[in-house]
């Protein structure tokens, strides 16, 4: 039995950090994981700024709640839900997702969580697990399901290596030429058509 593990942002919906440094007009949060593999390192530089603007959780709640999903998702997500299991394995935050999670119809989400002061500071986070999305790839595995994955980041790398079948979908140049050995696509048809074929 199949199931399909698909990153969040990038993927299903926009990057959250690059629509909040737009929102704010703070091009330093622009960095993603797409720029930066280490993602403790990542955090805390986005903290760090965070704190140094006096922004928290409220304002980047408030910026969240204007993102659509990219357009074609919701009905990319809706035929591969007729097809496989999906679960979406994302290193965002529960704060984070909901009202996401709500535009797509709830799907499942696996993803961590802030640490957030009385105040409404981001002051920390938690991750759900360490290596998060090849950790929980390889749990599925251990319970007699093979893994298909998409992802388009560093962070992705993991899962879609130690899938039966992974692909990249809309990442960078870069990316894609470190890993010539990964299928890459940018439309959810061919997606789609690639996952089919993987569980033949």
């Amino acid at each position: 039995m199949y199931i399909t593990c698909l990153d969040l942002e990038g993927v299903l919906v926009p990057e959250i950090w690059i629509a909040f440094a737009e929102a704010t007009g703070i091009p330093e949060l622009k960095k993603t994981t797409r720029d930066e593999p280490d993602y403790d390192k990542l955090m805390a530089y986005r903290i760090a700024i965070l704190k140094e603007h006096g922004l928290g959780l409220k304002e980047i709640q408030d910026v969240i709640a204007t993102i659509e999903p990219m357009e074609g998702a919701k009905e990319f997500l809706d035929e591969l839900r007729s097809i496989t299991q999906v679960i979406i394995i994302s290193d965002t935050f529960k704060e984070f997702a909901t009202p996401l999670m709500k535009k797509l119809d709830w799907p499942t989400i696996f993803c961590n969580s802030l640490v957030v002061s009385d105040s409404g500071e981001v002051t920390g986070f938690k991750m759900r697990v360490e290596n998060s999305k090849y950790s929980t790839v390889r749990a599925l595995q251990s319970i007699g399901y093979d893994t298909i994955a998409s992802g388009d980041s560093y962070n992705d790398l993991g899962m879609i290596k130690a899938s039966k079948a992974g692909f990249l979908f809309r990442s960078t140049e870069k990316i894609i030429a470190d890993n010539p050995d990964v299928p890459a696509y940018d439309t959810y048809d061919e997606l789609l058509d690639a996952i089919r074929q993987s569980m033949v």
